[in-house]
């Protein structure tokens, strides 16, 4: 069990549930997945580039990434069905614990004039998505071996039936929205 899982456990659980009113502990959300997700676009066509970016996914996330392929052809982007566009993780357990761990008390304060997260990210059934810009604010990525910045989308599922409980539960975390 990770550092994050147990403080979850043992001091953000007693607290959601008495702050949300719930009767039974296990009424109180909690993080689900998170799912990382980071287009290639135009470099869909070298596959060093393809390469280098499943292993800076495979570094960031800590398990295997799977190729993301094109669903339909689309001659304006030089694009053909069957085209490897990007790669996606799924983190559950453990490794979700450590990675919004990691994200929160590392990889965030690394951002360039950072002001905090917006807190209007939700998407009404309290799931939140967040972008990043730079995959070189995870300090698992070697600066000097990077070809490409990159951007990465990270989408945060949680049981939470609305965005209220899902910020609360987020923010219980730590996670630094901008008020």
């Amino acid at each position: 069990m990770t550092r994050l899982q147990e403080y979850f456990n043992s001091e953000i659980k007693p607290s959601l549930k008495e702050q949300l009113g719930y009767n039974n502990i296990m009424q109180v959300p909690k993080v689900d997945k998170i799912v990382l997700n980071m287009g290639i676009g135009e470099a869909a066509q070298d596959k060093k580039k393809i390469e280098s970016a499943l292993e800076e996914m495979s570094l960031i996330s800590g398990q295997k990434p799977v190729a993301t392929k094109a669903r339909n052809s689309i001659a304006g982007f030089k694009l053909r069905e069957g085209m490897v566009i990007g790669c996606k993780v799924t983190l559950r357990g453990d490794r979700m614990y450590e990675f919004l761990d990691r994200l929160v008390n590392v990889a965030l304060p690394r951002v360039r004039d950072f002001r905090g997260i917006s807190p209007k990210s939700f998407d009404g059934r309290g799931n939140f998505s967040l972008g990043i810009k730079e995959q070189i604010i995870f300090p698992e990525i070697n600066y000097d071996r990077v070809g490409q910045i990159r951007g990465l989308d990270i989408v945060i599922c949680t049981t939470a039936s609305s965005d209220m409980e899902a910020l609360e539960l987020l923010k219980q975390f730590n996670m630094p929205f901008n008020n």
